[in-house]
């Protein structure tokens, strides 16, 4: 039985969400990219505001923490530190391609994802993790991890001994920019999905029953992958 604050900064959604034992009571949040700097702790701020509540009030807050952009995670990740911090709440880490997969769940249960034989399919969430790669994970209709997270490249041969045996539900960002190499009757593309702290709320209350809590101090997100720094064509030879 808790008040949670859930934030998700992983991709170009900046997105806030305030639950109780489960159950999401507002949502805020924007896909306006590179907004979360300028809009994470608005946001935070007005949420709280609307349901007359104060940080003080909160029992945790809960951080969606990768894999996703490095610039998003880190701002994410550091308000939530700060929240913590400052008014010693407990910090609960969410794997955002989980989330997503819960995200999904909840939509096929309340008739949102009319989808033939789900209750077998694998859930793929796909996060653009630039380049040619994707971050992606399995999960089964139950929400239970079948594959762990990897950054992959997708190719034409890609899940080919899945696919001939049932079906694969594709979607999130990094989704679409495979959705002409993956060709095969099995395979299903949702489209117009994104992270967000609404998917939160179920596994951030598991977790704080669980008392899963990550140590303020040394907690960092879940990159997968080294940040590479680039250096701006107009700046190259200054």
């Amino acid at each position: 039985m808790a008040l949670i604050l859930n934030i998700e900064t992983s991709t170009i959604v900046c997105s806030v969400s305030v639950s109780r034992d489960g159950i999401v009571l507002a949502v805020k949040e924007s896909r306006e990219e590179k907004s979360h700097a300028k809009s994470l702790t608005i946001f935070i701020d007005e949420i709280l505001k609307e349901l007359n509540y104060k940080i003080d009030d909160l029992d945790a807050v809960a951080i969606s923490k990768g894999p996703g952009s490095y610039t998003g995670l880190r701002i994410g990740v550091s308000t939530a530190k700060g929240l913590c911090y400052a008014k010693d709440l407990p910090l609960i880490a969410i794997n955002t391609l989980q989330s997503m997969a819960t995200g999904m769940i909840l939509k096929f249960n309340t008739n949102e994802l009319p989808v033939d034989n789900f209750e077998t399919a694998i859930l793929v969430p796909m996060i653009d993790a630039r380049r040619m790669e994707v971050y992606s994970a399995f999960f089964n209709s139950k929400g239970e991890s079948v594959r762990e997270v990897l950054a992959e490249i997708i190719d034409e041969h890609s899940y080919k001994d899945i696919l001939s045996k049932q079906k694969m539900i594709f979607f999130g960002d990094g989704s679409e920019k495979i959705r002409e190499t993956i060709q095969h009757e099995n395979a299903i593309f949702i489209g117009d999905i994104y992270p967000s702290s609404n998917d939160m709320a179920e596994l951030s209350e598991n977790a704080y029953q669980k008392r899963e809590f990550e140590n303020v101090a040394y907690f960092e997100p879940f990159y997968l992958k080294d940040f590479v720094a680039t250096v701006p064509k107009k700046n190259i030879f200054q």
